[in-house]
């Protein structure tokens, strides 16, 4: 879940962990990612295919990066993009260390290939992560987010449930 939101500069994070998202094809030149590769990590910018839903971890220094694979360029975020943050999130092995991310979602790649931002979050809330959001929104705004879509999901099953039962 996310325990604070931050702004300020990621890279200078007390937390030891810093997540942030790629895509499957395994090409990364934006983003956070972009500056991960610039200064730590350079053999993930042409990286090959990735499997969605995976985490691949570098550990430089007293930091230990998570390349959280949560897209796809050509195919865009997808319909569970909830499902697949929390997935990635989950599978860091930060044994209740927090974790540092960005507003995955929000940069240029994100908005033109389909990013949820408000479903980004529920997936990071919905994680058993101690996760430290480095963005320009509140953390109370993040849980206001959270609990209109967990509404909105909520009453979307309601109807359902009631539109099978009347077709029985």
């Amino acid at each position: 879940m996310v325990v604070k939101s931050i702004q300020s500069n990621i890279f200078n994070s007390e937390a030891k962990h810093i997540a942030f998202a790629v895509n499957t094809e395994g090409v990364n030149n934006f983003g956070v990612a972009y500056e991960v590769i610039s200064t730590y990590w350079p053999e993930l910018k042409n990286c090959g295919e990735l499997e969605l839903g995976t985490v691949i971890s570098k550990s430089v220094g007293d930091k230990t990066f998570h390349a959280l694979v949560c897209h796809s360029l050509v195919g865009g975020w997808g319909d569970n993009q909830t499902e697949i943050i929390k997935k990635c999130f989950d599978l860091i092995p930060a044994n209740g260390e927090l974790i540092a991310t960005v507003a995955i979602g929000t940069g240029l790649v994100g908005k033109v290939s389909g990013a949820d931002f408000r479903q980004i979050v529920c997936g990071m809330h919905d994680s058993h992560q101690r996760i430290l959001l480095y963005s320009d929104y509140t953390l109370k705004t993040l849980l206001d987010w959270y609990i209109e879509e967990k509404t909105k999901i909520k009453e979307a099953n309601l109807l359902l449930d009631s539109h099978k039962k009347g077709s029985l």
